[in-house]
């Protein structure tokens, strides 16, 4: 994942479907992989951390609206 630009949670998550596609073909080689693997990885946290902002946003509106 490229630092020049923050992408959206869809765009992170249509690249790291992306990444997963191409680390499912037999033909790359080992140095590509590690390089996807590693693109992943990146990805696969970014999409984390936004889940779990929203989730933190979520809790923080239930929490308003029962008060």
């Amino acid at each position: 994942m490229e630092q020049k630009e923050r992408p959206s949670f869809e765009e992170a998550l249509k690249e790291l479907e992306s990444i997963v596609s191409k680390l499912e073909d037999d033909s790359i080689t080992l140095e590509e992989s590690v390089k996807l693997y590693e693109d992943g990885i990146k990805l696969s946290r970014f999409c984390s951390e936004i889940l779990n902002q929203a989730e933190l946003r979520i809790e923080q509106v239930n929490e308003a609206e029962t008060q």
